[in-house]
């Protein structure tokens, strides 16, 4: 490798650590499992194979869903004051980090020393960072697949050492309302353990995240109900995912998209319903669970994602409640959105 010449900047090239190796028989069990449940459900993550990746893409841009554009109005509005919190020298570690743009855009501003992608769609998450390597050559960029849902823990090699050979100090940087996958209970596990990988590295660390707050159904279930059908075309896609993973005979035609406001428990809620009354198999496998079929009655639900919704006050509580100190955070002028910023 030819080194740079003096006074420049070193050309990087993206390094790609996999750690998500799908185990199809453990895949296939648990998606067995939840649709044997007594209320069927699937986990979110299911949601975002390649195509169900692209079409979340193209849900960023409906007119209806509010969060991208108020969250990224949100940056643009305080990204200065945002900056003056950020470490100097800081790894960036965004996770969820799908095309990487979210995270792109703040790259002038906060210049980061290293970019750590995390993604579950490894394919994906390959070809962006790809991309994005050949747009900002001087930023060193570790593409991580994994799955951290389960829990988060981040390879050593990717976000441990600075360039310089110091730690450099972890951002964790969460947006668009993702957090919202998590019940009140798994979301403070989630931020404690983020804390702790923060902690992992220099001091000043911490962690930016979008969170989506509490407004009227009226403007919540359009977000997850498009007028064009995109969002329902994203939550059917799974049955297609679900078939190539477990041998099932899932077809689109016997279900539709719901979304739907659960005010007790503050959320959005996506289902599948049956549209008429349907059985659905799949191939039996040694060790697997004992029945290889699921009859659905008409106007049954299988429960594909939640999408929590906090009010700031609670969100802040939440935070503190991990560990997190000097907290702060932005919203826009409709109080529809928040980004927090707090110290790890």
């Amino acid at each position: 490798m030819t080194a740079p010449t003096p006074g420049t900047a070193p050309t990087h090239t993206p390094r790609f650590l996999q750690l998500h190796h799908e185990d199809r028989a453990a895949v296939r069990d648990e998606l067995v499992r939840g649709l044997l449940a007594p209320v069927a459900v699937t986990a979110p993550k299911y949601l975002y194979d390649d195509l169900g990746s692209r079409l979340f893409d193209a849900i960023t841009e409906l007119p209806e869903y509010y969060l991208t554009r108020t969250e990224a109005a949100i940056f643009s509005a305080h990204l200065p004051e945002m900056a003056a919190r950020w470490p100097a020298g800081a790894t960036l570690v965004d996770l969820g980090a799908g095309n990487c743009e979210k995270a792109a855009r703040l790259f002038q501003a906060l210049q980061p020393a290293r970019y750590v992608a995390v993604d579950i769609s490894v394919d994906y998450l390959r070809l962006a960072l790809q991309r994005l390597q050949g747009q900002h050559p001087g930023i060193d960029m570790v593409g991580v697949g994994m799955d951290f849902s389960p829990a988060l823990t981040l390879p050593p090699e990717a976000v441990a050492t600075g360039l310089d050979g110091k730690e450099n100090p972890h951002v964790l940087f969460y947006p668009g309302s993702s957090i919202g996958n998590f019940t009140p209970g798994q979301a403070l596990t989630f931020l404690r353990q983020a804390r702790a990988a923060i902690a992992q590295g220099g001091a000043g660390g911490g962690l930016l995240i979008g969170v989506d707050l509490v407004k009227p159904a009226a403007i919540l279930e359009p977000a997850y109900d498009d007028a064009l059908g995109v969002t329902a075309a994203f939550n059917r896609n799974l049955l297609l995912h679900i078939n190539r993973l477990t041998g099932a005979d899932f077809r689109l035609t016997d279900w539709r998209h719901v979304a739907l406001f659960n005010t007790a428990a503050s959320r959005i809620e996506m289902h599948l319903e049956a549209v008429a009354s349907v059985t659905v198999r799949w191939p039996a496998t040694a060790g697997a669970a004992p029945m290889n079929e699921r009859h659905f009655a008409a106007g049954e639900r299988i429960h594909t994602e939640n999408a929590c919704k906090w009010h700031a006050a609670d969100f802040d509580a939440l935070l503190r409640s991990a560990g997190f100190t000097a907290t702060q955070a932005w919203t826009d002028a409709k109080d529809w959105f928040a980004v927090f910023w707090a110290q790890g």
